[in-house]
């Protein structure tokens, strides 16, 4: 069994763990959240949902093993090309998407009725197109005409095209992108003043919708969210945010049980946004709540260690700038399901129920598995 497994899966054994416990988790919670919505619009079939999301889980499993398959360089040129087209998507995607519960992040795939969400296409390829400057320009990291304000010009645009209809994701991909260039060599005073323009930037938008009536995107949704959050008004929150805190207190430190969740029955998008809810009131604080604190940090920590140890810069800035993002998005999901973040709309990577966002986590982790074999010879030959 274990020749098996170190010819088939190269790379970490930690992170394949981690990708697996959270799929078990993922079904178990699906299964359980989508019964009401089962019995609405599929006349009880309550299999129908979770047959769908093994479907799709069991596709982005056998993506994420391909990718992993690929050596780690290839994606130096990926990462340009889907660059390029990431830009035209999102462009496309504010003026013409496909609108779902009121968020145009949406494109439709043509003949095949698929939508595809382009903001997480676009935080794929930007994480790896700064990966991959930063690798190849490491002799001119202290040029800041030549090498910083190029690339932060590329990263406030993606940011800024993502910023109406999901300014959550552009603030963890703008954050990610920092993290990135730092662990590139960039010099601290620099980094401090890219942060300080990028903060400009980006807070000053924020701060322009937050005091004027904009109306474009989802700018007054996020405003009306933020300022309920902050001045406290309904309890600190939303109608979601009361049945999440109701399912958190009634889990307790063990939970009810696999499938004894009452909050999925009134909680919207049980099944995504708020199913770290949903794992705690069935599984509790410790077997739930905890339990997917720590495999995301497992995730983070195993990546950080493929920076210490590769030799190969793009390798190690890949890894740890796709797993920063994934294990922050993972933390604001959870922050938001413990009401100690306003409400965003991020979902639980590979845990929550999704299409698209399962195939794009899924190669997101399939590249970190490819880097994590830079630095794991012994399981190559196997």
């Amino acid at each position: 069994m274990k020749e098996f497994l170190g010819k088939y899966l190269k790379g970490d054994p930690y992170i394949w763990f981690v990708v697996f416990a959270l799929s078990v988790y993922g079904v178990l919670a699906v299964y359980s959240s989508t019964g009401a919505m089962a019995w609405q619009d599929r006349g009880g079939d309550t299999e129908y949902y979770l047959f769908k999301h093994s479907a799709l889980l069991i596709f982005g499993l056998f993506t994420m093993w391909l990718t992993h398959m690929v050596n780690i360089q290839y994606f130096s040129r990926i990462a340009q090309i889907m660059l390029i087209l990431a830009v035209p998507l999102l462009i496309y995607t504010l003026l013409f998407g496909v609108e779902i519960n009121d968020a145009r992040r949406w494109v439709m795939l043509p003949g095949i009725g698929l939508t595809v969400q382009t903001s997480d296409f676009a935080k794929l390829a930007l994480v790896a197109f700064v990966a991959r400057f930063m690798a190849k320009r490491q002799g001119e990291v202290h040029d800041f005409k030549k090498t910083l304000m190029p690339i932060l010009g590329i990263i406030l645009g993606i940011c800024l095209l993502i910023f109406p209809e999901d300014f959550s994701t552009s603030a963890v991909l703008f954050l990610t992108s920092m993290l990135v260039l730092f662990l590139g060599r960039i010099p601290l005073k620099q980094v401090g003043l890219l942060v300080g323009i990028g903060v400009l930037v980006l807070g000053g938008a924020f701060a322009y919708v937050m005091n004027t009536d904009v109306e474009f995107g989802r700018i007054a949704t996020m405003k009306s969210r933020i300022e309920a959050f902050t001045d406290g008004s309904d309890d600190g929150g939303t109608y979601q945010s009361r049945h999440a805190k109701i399912a958190v207190a009634r889990g307790g430190f063990t939970g009810t049980g696999p499938g004894r969740s009452r909050q999925k029955n009134f909680l919207p998008s049980p099944f995504a946004d708020f199913i770290y809810a949903i794992i705690i009131e069935e599984y509790g604080s410790i077997f739930g709540g905890l339990a997917l604190i720590v495999l995301y940090m497992l995730l983070l920590y195993r990546s950080f260690r493929i920076v210490l140890k590769s030799e190969n810069s793009l390798a190690a800035l890949l890894a740890i700038g796709l797993a920063f993002s994934l294990v922050v998005q993972a933390l604001i999901n959870m922050g938001v399901a413990v009401n100690i973040l306003p409400v965003t709309g991020l979902a639980l990577p590979i845990v929550s129920r999704g299409g698209t966002s399962i195939l794009f986590v899924s190669i997101a982790l399939g590249i970190i598995l490819s880097a994590s074999r830079t630095i794991y010879p012994e399981r190559e030959n196997a």
